[in-house]
């Protein structure tokens, strides 16, 4: 008889940059309209945490050794934070932090702390199909790719390798023909924040 394993999707939510272009630490600044179950002044980064978390309850959070008040603010939303040391070096290497975190998941869904509209019902339709067997997934709105993007456990070794600010793009690339795209009115996989006017 063959035992069946459970699948196991892991949020990691990438919440350790300099905000350079925003000009201040963006993932704490207050959302200025409320958005769905997200209330007004609540900030940029918590927005997004608490959609990862309700759509994947096991979420892993990617910060800054020096953020301390961000870290706090995400766990309370819910993630497991981790601490990436080598941080500075770019999102690729916050990226490797939380996919070694959790090396025996059966896959990833990665998500930008910057990106606080995606609906949590948009991130479970990308971790279904992953489930169903996928090999990577990103959802899209009019035609055009957007995020989270979500890797099968056969990428470990590719993510936890990941280096500069690249990230898993470099991946995708790769494997464009294996990409799963899923349609969706989500108009939030296209809108991240990098300078205060996207507010």
């Amino acid at each position: 008889m063959q035992i069946k394993h459970a699948v196991r999707i892991v949020g990691i939510l990438l919440a350790a940059g300099r905000s350079e272009r925003f000009g201040s630490d963006k993932l704490l600044v207050a959302l200025p309209s409320a958005f769905d179950d997200i209330a007004p002044g609540t900030p940029i980064g918590v927005a997004a945490c608490r959609h990862l978390v309700a759509a994947l309850p096991e979420t892993i959070a990617v910060v800054r050794p020096d953020d301390r008040m961000l870290a706090d603010r995400l766990r309370n939303a819910g993630a497991h934070v981790i601490e990436c040391p080598r941080a500075q070096e770019g999102m690729g290497a916050s990226l490797a932090c939380g996919v070694m975190a959790s090396p025996d998941a059966s896959g990833w869904i990665v998500a930008l702390a910057d990106m606080p509209w995606i609906r949590p019902a948009t991130i479970q339709s990308v971790a279904a199909a992953l489930a169903a067997g996928a090999d990577i997934v990103a959802p899209t709105y009019r035609a055009e790719r957007g995020h989270p993007v979500g890797f099968a456990q056969r990428h470990y070794a590719a993510l936890a390798a990941s280096t500069g600010d690249l990230g898993a793009r470099a991946i995708v690339t790769a494997h464009r023909d294996q990409v799963t795209l899923l349609p969706t009115d989500d108009a939030g996989v296209m809108r991240d924040i990098d300078e205060p006017r996207q507010l």
